[in-house]
């Protein structure tokens, strides 16, 4: 598998002009697929770090964190709504730490958009998820400008998930 930092788990910085574009090339179609993640929160409660295994969605080049409907609201979600800066350990495609801002989509026609596209890729009824499931779009620092400019004509890229993980 690529490591796209040193072992000492630094942050990419896909802001500064030192950072090789070929990685940042990479990164940015590794993110061009939904897939397997983990990320880490900082506790609202501990303050301390707290990482998790967890899908990411790419729809459209914006990034999206759900999981399964549940009334019980997550612990990363508490803490996103506490703290929004995250960190997002790519490790599938290629190995790669990167700082990231989280957005809670609570809007209903928003969260109706973003989560029908979920539940096709998790072949889920969308009703349940759009009443119980959590939602944020990611940012990842930089990665805007590392994007390629819209193609009108594209298809939008979704990787296989086999589902949801890190509900707890």
């Amino acid at each position: 598998m690529p490591t796209a930092h040193a072992s000492d788990g630094q942050l990419v910085d896909l802001t500064s002009p030192d950072t090789d574009p070929a990685l940042a090339d990479a990164i940015r179609r590794a993110l061009r697929h939904g897939q397997t993640i983990d990320i880490t929160t900082i506790g609202r409660r501990s303050g301390q770090p707290r990482r998790i295994e967890i899908v990411i969605h790419s729809f459209e080049h914006r990034l999206y964190i759900s999981g399964m409907p549940s009334p019980r609201t997550r612990a990363w979600l508490h803490n996103l709504r506490a703290e929004p800066r995250l960190t997002i350990h790519l490790k599938q495609l290629l190995t790669a730490d990167l700082a990231a801002t989280a957005r809670e989509i609570t809007d209903p026609i928003e969260r109706h958009e973003v989560l029908t596209k979920v539940a096709r890729v998790w072949r889920r009824e969308v009703e349940p998820m759009e009443r119980y499931s959590p939602l944020v779009e990611v940012t990842i620092d930089g990665l805007e400008a590392v994007e390629p400019p819209a193609d009108p004509t594209a298809e939008p890229i979704v990787g296989p998930s086999t589902g949801p993980v890190g509900e707890a």
